[in-house]
């Protein structure tokens, strides 16, 4: 997508009101359809998002052999037949999270090719601690011409312990043992809900796993899995996004369906700047009307801390509240590139190695504004809810990639985001 497809309009000023259902969870989603590989037969994901990433995964299955189908947002994916081992760079080039696919390619067919993963540009990525697991598992892998090639008749279980924690790598592992030979034990994981929802998922399917959620996780191999059927669980990072709309135009708003109990460290954030939350009955309650305080120092860290797909939208937020605030990412080495786009918005962020230095409380206006990559363009559409005018987004497509309905979702709480200028 490009030009004028690739771009919204958003009339800011509008305070938001109403009740909003939270998406699938395009983390959960993605390794979950790797998953489905290990079963020659029809598994389904149900409450599966519609969004940009999940159908290129789709398509690298189809790719594959396998054959799929939606019934509204149930994804049916028949792997019967999936017996291509060999993904192409047209897709993996997209995508980073494509590399999974290495770990169930392997454990499938005994060997598996993709090209180099890509994806949002937010930092070096290196898939090593990937490359690690599957070894350690006895794949053999060359790389070539930014392609990886990896063999091996059978995985075998072994003991990795990995040199820091890595949701990718944690899931690789996790794909790559559940049918190995004995028993793996990956320690130093990874804690993100997205791997406990994985795990779920395979125990539904047959797979002997124990001590996810924790750092040390147990897997042990089975000769075969069967059909996997799993509700997709809510996005918390979508959740989090609209929590963070609801403050930064002090608005009110419901969210159903939220998975308030995976956001523990964003919420105690968004309570520092005053925020407001209540559960009922599945429901969370939000009121950002009384967000009006800095943050001294928000460090982004692996769950549970701060999750890094949140310090975008928070910034923008930060932006809007008188005082210095501080931030500080740790994951990430190249994410602050939604901070250019929202000076050119009015605000004062000033970004120097690891840490941005927000001077809020200055009056925001309407501007030109591109998005780099899919957070990043989620905080600018935020930042453009309370300001002056309207303010134009290019790179909409990356936003596409994590969020269903962005555009629909805050129009029903009384925003005004369009498609085409009107």
């Amino acid at each position: 997508m490009n030009g004028l497809d690739d771009r919204i309009y958003i009339e800011g000023g509008h305070q938001l009101k109403g009740s909003i259902r939270i998406q699938g969870s395009k983390n959960a989603a993605l390794p979950m359809m790797a998953a489905s590989l290990l079963h020659r037969g029809v598994s389904v994901l149900k409450g599966c998002p519609r969004i940009a990433d999940v159908f290129c995964m789709e398509e690298i299955l189809q790719n594959l052999g396998a054959v799929t189908w939606w019934e509204n947002h149930d994804l049916y994916m028949d792997c019967e037949n999936a017996d291509k081992w060999s993904v192409p760079f047209l897709f993996t080039g997209k995508m980073r999270s494509s590399v999974i696919l290495l770990g169930a390619l392997l454990a499938r067919n005994g060997k598996g090719s993709l090209g180099y993963p890509g994806g949002c540009v937010i930092g070096k990525r290196p898939i090593d601690l990937h490359l690690l697991v599957l070894r350690k598992l006895g794949a053999v892998i060359t790389e070539e011409a930014g392609l990886l090639m990896a063999e091996c008749p059978r995985l075998q279980g072994t003991v990795v312990s990995f040199p820091k924690r890595s949701v990718g790598a944690t899931q690789q592992g996790i794909l790559g043992a559940v049918l190995a030979e004995g028993k793996t034990v990956l320690e130093n994981c990874a804690r993100e809900p997205e791997i406990q929802w994985l795990c779920r998922y395979l125990r539904a399917m047959g797979a002997k796993i124990e001590g996810d959620g924790t750092d040390r996780i147990c897997i042990y191999g089975v000769e075969h899995l069967k059909a996997g059927s799993m509700q997709v669980p809510p996005d918390r990072i979508v959740a989090g996004t609209y929590i963070c709309a609801a403050a930064i135009t002090r608005s009110q708003i419901t969210l159903e369906n939220s998975p308030e109990g995976e956001l523990e460290a964003f919420l105690e954030v968004y309570r520092k700047m005053g925020g407001q939350y209540k559960g009922n009955s599945g429901k969370l309650l939000v009121n950002g009307e009384h967000v009006q305080k800095p943050v001294e120092l928000l460090e982004t860290a692996v769950y549970p801390g701060f999750p890094t797909d949140l310090q975008s939208p928070v910034m923008a937020v930060l932006a809007t509240v008188k005082g210095r605030s501080c931030i500080r990412e740790n994951v990430f080495e190249d994410r602050y590139k939604a901070a250019q786009q929202l000076v050119k918005m009015g605000a004062d962020i000033r970004v120097q190695g690891k840490e941005a230095v927000i001077h809020g409380g200055k009056e925001l206006h309407g501007a030109i504004v591109t998005a780099w990559e899919l957070r990043g363009g989620a905080a600018l559409i935020l930042g453009a809810l309370c300001v002056k005018g309207v303010t134009v987004l290019d790179g909409y497509s990356y936003v596409q990639r994590g969020y269903e309905h962005i555009c629909q979702d805050l129009n029903t709480l009384g925003a005004a985001v369009k498609r085409m200028q009107e």
